[in-house]
């Protein structure tokens, strides 16, 4: 049994609603491109970075929710006034966040376990 919750979600209001109904909970997000039918994310460093950031899922905390977030089709994420980078004021994905914090760790970085593992065990 996994000590966190995972939650896979598309598009902001799916990731509105995901965090809304889990407040107070410690949230890690990771955003990716969106998947074809094969699972395969229309961006390269997505698919790169989401054996790395997996890999390191079992230092999650206890209690805490990993939420894995489709951002749209590439046209949408290259809008710059999509609700990701608008609101959540997004720059790139993949991105991994802890909700709510400064933390978070954009493109390459999520290449580096180490840096990934570092931010699910910092309090």
């Amino acid at each position: 049994m996994a000590q966190y919750e995972e939650v896979n979600v598309r598009g902001y209001g799916e990731f509105c609603n995901a965090v809304s109904q889990r407040k107070g909970k410690d949230i890690f997000v990771y955003f990716s491109g969106d998947k074809d039918g094969q699972g395969r994310s229309w961006c390269p460093d997505c698919v790169k970075a989401e054996p790395m950031v997996r890999g390191e899922m079992s230092h999650l905390p206890e209690g805490s929710v990993f939420i894995y977030c489709q951002v749209g089709e590439r046209a949408y994420w290259k809008d710059p006034s999509n609700d990701f980078k608008k609101t959540l004021k997004l720059s790139g994905v993949p991105t991994l966040l802890r909700y709510g914090t400064p933390q978070k760790l954009v493109e390459d970085e999520c290449f580096k376990s180490e840096l990934v593992r570092m931010m699910f065990t910092e309090d």
